[in-house]
């Protein structure tokens, strides 16, 4: 998966919209209409949904706002920007160069090639479908302090979802994001270091925006997009903006307060608050009514045993 000049070239054209002729295109790109064919069909293995009919040309289905790397710098200047049109991974670009990175540097890319979820499950990312974004951070406290921090990601992507006008987001334990009980947004928190030293942390997020028919197939689970939360769309680097800016602060406060200075509005957010939810353990099935998170970020559930904690890892809460 690559976006060589050429098709680079092609999709900023196309961004608009609107139908362009094989020959037009030809034309200013200085191509065949029957490489320009190719290019096409090329782009659409990105997962970019393109018309393509005999008489009028092609287009993209929906406009496409592409990153502008100088003004989301401006916007973010805490610490450098990288933006990419495919990456294999937004997290493992920012993991492979810790020892060189100020924290609060921030990847974001239109598309990965190897984007991958919790628990190593595929994160399926379509061309300018998502909002796909990664943050470093080097932390002094190790990996101790770690604990709880998708909660409050979670937070911050949500509070910055609200300023920008999307309301009715909530957030489901440990690490998604749900509206309107599909998933909207998954967080995946990866770190290295040791216990007592210094740790460095990255911190990716993936917000479904518009994603195509023949993309979103691949999905094994309930989805949503945030066009079905607010239907008038917002300028796709305003919204990476806000969110990016958004995890830089988090990281700031969690630093600072801990995971405590951010409970009480992830219970305040939480999707199953008071329903009666199952919790997966390999093998293992516990039902109780969910309780919301502890100061630790545990989840209490209320069981026939009383209130129990869990805390993350291998685990995964499900509505009864």
């Amino acid at each position: 998966m690559t976006l060589t000049p050429v098709r680079q070239a092609l999709l900023e054209i196309l961004a608009d919209g609107e139908f362009h002729s094989g020959e037009q295109l030809g034309e200013r790109l200085g191509i065949s209409r029957a490489a320009v064919s190719k290019h096409v069909a090329a782009l659409k293995t990105l997962g970019l949904d393109i018309y393509s009919l005999t008489g009028r040309g092609h287009r993209l289905a929906l406009p496409l706002a592409l990153y502008d790397r100088e003004w989301l710098q401006q916007q973010l200047p805490l610490a450098p920007v990288h933006v990419f049109p495919v990456i294999d991974s937004t997290n493992q670009y920012l993991l492979e160069r810790v020892d060189r990175l100020d924290s609060g540097t921030l990847c974001l890319a239109e598309c990965q090639s190897a984007g991958r979820g919790r628990r190593g499950k595929l994160w399926v990312s379509p061309f300018g479908c998502q909002l796909i974004v990664s943050l470093y951070w080097r932390l002094e406290l190790g990996m101790a302090a770690v604990m709880g921090l998708s909660l409050a990601i979670g937070v911050a992507v949500v509070d910055a979802l609200e300023e920008l006008g999307y309301h009715g987001v909530q957030l489901k334990w440990p690490n998604d994001l749900y509206y309107q009980g599909r998933k909207l947004a998954g967080i995946l928190v990866e770190m290295s270091g040791s216990a007592g030293s210094l740790c460095h942390v990255v911190v990716g997020v993936g917000v479904n925006l518009a994603m195509p028919q023949a993309e979103a197939d691949k999905i094994d689970q309930a989805w949503a997009e945030l066009r079905q939360v607010r239907s008038e769309p917002v300028d796709r680097n305003l919204l990476a903006a806000r969110v990016a800016g958004g995890l830089q602060r988090a990281m700031l406060r969690f630093e600072q307060d801990g995971l405590g200075a951010f409970v009480a509005r992830w219970n305040q957010l939480d999707s199953f608050q008071g329903r009666p939810v199952r919790l997966l353990m390999g093998d293992q099935e516990i039902r109780g009514i969910a309780r919301g998170v502890d100061e630790r970020g545990a989840l209490r559930l209320e069981t026939e045993e009383g209130i129990q904690v869990f805390f993350g890892g291998e685990l995964s809460l499900r509505p009864v």
